[in-house]
């Protein structure tokens, strides 16, 4: 079977930027399924385009072609690029940041970037754009990935797997009692926060289900949140509208409001400025 492909931007639906893609997909190869992860990221924001593509990357069938295209830096030098993972999937994007989190909690074997002159599409008045290589590069090259026109070797030269271009990752930091860390993305639909603290560590500092937690989270240091609030594993322990912290999906430690949104609530955001302690 070919590999399925799926696509993540930022260029929402509001023109035809998504339809011209998988035009160009179709156009390659009509066999070949796309799937969409989301084309709501926030512009620009590479620092979310590697936490969505680490998200949901694993839950895809091995060999699965992801296409992600959040490209603030589109047409100049920075590289176009083909990333294999230790297992066995295939990451089409910029080396822009965009591959943090799967380099660090996946693992990335080798990664190549695209030849242009072989894996750039040709023929239908496009060879003078420089604004939209998630057309022109990244679909494309993604197609002939998948329909097996070129094998990876075909994607264009190798270079160092330690060249990738990285974010940050901050670590949290624990003892007996108390836990230190920031939010580091968000849920935008519910407007939960997702902290960098894994449940394991918050456990092993003395947590448990059922417990009120002492949290305290700043904003440049500036104290925005300051309260007792229940730990559970779901959101229905929580009376309506009362916050809550929980164990997500990624197992890390997150805020909520139950049936409500936490970051409204309380005028709250995610980002490394944005620190939150857990005490008991």
């Amino acid at each position: 079977m070919k590999p399925i492909l799926v696509f993540q931007t930022d260029f929402t639906y509001k023109e035809g930027a998504v339809s011209s893609m998988y035009g160009v997909v179709k156009t390659v190869d009509r066999e070949l399924e796309i799937m969409d992860g989301t084309h709501e990221l926030p512009q620009y924001d590479t620092w979310s385009a590697s936490y969505r593509l680490y998200q949901s990357l694993q839950f895809w069938p091995e060999g699965t072609i992801y296409v992600s295209v959040v490209d603030p830096g589109v047409g100049t030098k920075r590289r176009a690029c083909v990333a294999k993972t230790v297992d066995g999937y295939y990451v089409v994007t910029p080396d822009n940041g965009s591959l943090t989190h799967v380099k660090r909690f996946i693992g990335i074997e080798a990664v190549r970037e695209i030849d242009e002159s072989v894996n750039r599409l040709r023929g239908k008045g496009t060879e003078g754009v420089a604004i939209f290589h998630g057309r022109d590069l990244f679909g494309y090259t993604a197609a002939r990935l998948a329909s097996g026109m070129i094998d990876f070797e075909g994607v264009g030269p190798e270079y160092p797997v330690e060249e990738i271009v990285e974010h940050e990752i901050l670590e949290p930091v624990a003892e007996p009692g108390k836990v230190q860390g920031i939010f580091e993305i968000n849920d935008p639909n519910f407007g939960n926060l997702w902290t960098n603290i894994p449940l394991k560590t918050f456990e092993e500092a003395g947590f448990s289900y059922g417990e009120n937690v002492h949290v305290i989270v700043r904003h440049n240091g500036e104290v925005k949140f300051d309260r007792k609030v229940l730990f559970h594993k779901s959101f229905g322990y929580a009376e309506k509208g009362a916050p809550m912290v929980y164990n997500n999906e990624l197992m890390k430690v997150a805020l909520a409001v139950s049936q409500g949104s936490f970051c409204d609530q309380y005028g709250l955001n995610y980002g490394p400025e944005w620190t939150v302690e857990f005490v008991h």
